[in-house]
C-alpha cells in the first residue's frame, strides 16, 4: 500500500470542492480546532484601536507635513527675497566701481597736470625765461 503525502492530500482538497467543505465542517464542529482557527485569523484582523491609531498617526503626518509645506513656502520667499537683497548689492557694487574709476582717472589726470607743471616750473629758468 503506497502512502500518499501531505502535497497529494492539498492538490486532492484543491480538486474536489464538496471534499473541502466536508473537511471546513468538520474542523469548524470541533471546539478545539475552531478555537485555533479563530484565533489564527484574529491575528490578521485589525482591531478598531489599531484603525484608531493608525488615523491618528495618518492625521499627525498630515499635520507634519503641513508645518513642512509652511517652512518650505517660508524657505522660498526668503531665498527669493536674499536673491533681491544680493542684486541690489550687485548694482551698489557695480556703482562702486564705476566711481573708483571715475576717482582714478582725475586722480591720473591731476597728476600728470601737477607733474606737468613742476617740469614747467623747473624748465623755466634753465629755458631762460
Amino acid at each position: 500500500m503506497r502512502s500518499i503525502t501531505a502535497e497529494e492530500i492539498v492538490e486532492l482538497f484543491r480538486k474536489d470542492i464538496r471534499a473541502r467543505k466536508m473537511f471546513a465542517e468538520l474542523l469548524v464542529i470541533e471546539p478545539d480546532m475552531r478555537l485555533v482557527l479563530i484565533n489564527a485569523i484574529l491575528r490578521d484582523v485589525a482591531t478598531k484601536q489599531d484603525i484608531e491609531r493608525l488615523k491618528d498617526s495618518i492625521t499627525r503626518l498630515g499635520e507634519r507635513i503641513a508645518k513642512l509645506e509652511g517652512a518650505y513656502g517660508e524657505l522660498t520667499e526668503r531665498i527669493g527675497d536674499l536673491d533681491k537683497r544680493i542684486d541690489s548689492l550687485d548694482r551698489r557694487i557695480d556703482s562702486l566701481d564705476k566711481r573708483i574709476d571715475t576717482v582714478t582717472k582725475i586722480s591720473w589726470a591731476t597728476l600728470l597736470a601737477i607733474i606737468g607743471t613742476l617740469i614747467a616750473i623747473i624748465l623755466q629758468p634753465l629755458l631762460g625765461g
